[in-house]
C-alpha cells in the first residue's frame, strides 16, 4: 500500500525514529563526518550495507514469510547488541503507532519486540514498496541528524539523499535475503552506547 509506505517514511510519523541517528552522531563526534562530501560517503555506505539488509527483511516480511524465522535471522545478521536494540526499539515504536492507525491480525502475528523491518514489511504488504521504505529510512534519519548535529545546509543534505541509489538497493533487496555485514556501523553503535556525557540520539 503506497499510502502506508509514504506515511511510514514521513519523519512526522510517531514511531520513534527521530531519536535514532543510525550511527551518524558517533561518526560526527569522531570527526568522520564533518561536511557534505563525508556525509555522502557515510550515507552511501550505510545504504548499501545496513540499508540493504533491512530492506531485504522488509521485503521478505511483506511476501508473508515466517516472521519468527525472519526475526531470528535478522538477529543473527546483526552482531552488534546496540544495533539490535536500536532496531527493536524502532520496531516497538512503529508497532505501537501502527496498532492505532492500522489494527490487524497480521500485526498481532509479529514476534514480541520485533525488528523494525519486519513491522514495515507487514504494514506495507508489497515487497518492493516495503524494501524502498526501509532503504529510504536507512539514510533519511542520519541525513536529518546531520543537519541537527553539524549545522549542514538542509538543501544540500536533501540533494545528497535524492542522489543516492535507494531504488536500486530496494530492487536488489527483493531478490534474496542479504547476508552482508557493516562492521564500521557496528563499532560506531557500540562506541555510542558507551559514550559518557550528553547524547542527542539514542543510537
Amino acid at each position: 500500500m503506497m499510502l502506508t509506505a509514504l506515511i511510514l517514511s514521513d519523519s512526522r510519523f510517531p514511531g520513534g525514529g527521530h531519536v535514532h541517528s543510525g550511527g551518524l552522531e558517533e561518526a560526527a563526534a569522531r570527526r568522520l563526518v564533518v561536511d557534505e562530501p563525508s556525509l555522502r560517503s557515510f550515507l552511501h555506505g550505510r545504504l548499501v550495507t545496513a540499508g540493504l539488509l533491512a530492506a531485504g527483511f522488509a521485503a521478505a516480511a511483506a511476501r508473508g514469510e515466517d516472521l519468527g524465522v525472519l526475526d531470528a535471522e535478522l538477529d543473527a545478521r546483526t552482531p552488534s547488541p546496540a544495533q539490535r536494540e536500536a532496531s527493536r526499539a524502532q520496531g516497538r515504536g512503529m508497532l505501537r503507532a501502527a496498532r492505532r492507525a492500522w489494527p490487524s491480525a497480521r500485526l498481532d502475528a509479529l514476534p514480541r519486540d520485533p525488528h523494525q523491518p519486519l513491522v514495515i514489511g507487514v504494514l506495507v504488504g508489497d515487497a518492493f514498496e516495503a524494501a524502498l521504505t526501509c532503504a529510504y529510512l536507512a539514510v533519511s534519519g542520519p541525513a536529518s541528524a546531520a543537519v541537527r548535529l553539524l549545522g549542514l545546509d538542509p538543501f544540500g543534505v536533501n540533494a545528497i539523499v535524492a542522489s543516492l541509489p535507494v531504488e536500486d538497493v530496494a530492487s536488489r533487496a527483493c531478490t534474496a535475503l542479504p547476508a552482508l555485514g557493516s562492521p564500521a556501523l557496528d563499532l560506531l553503535a557500540e562506541a555510542h552506547v558507551r559514550r559518557e556525557g550528553v547524547r542527542l540520539f539514542g543510537s
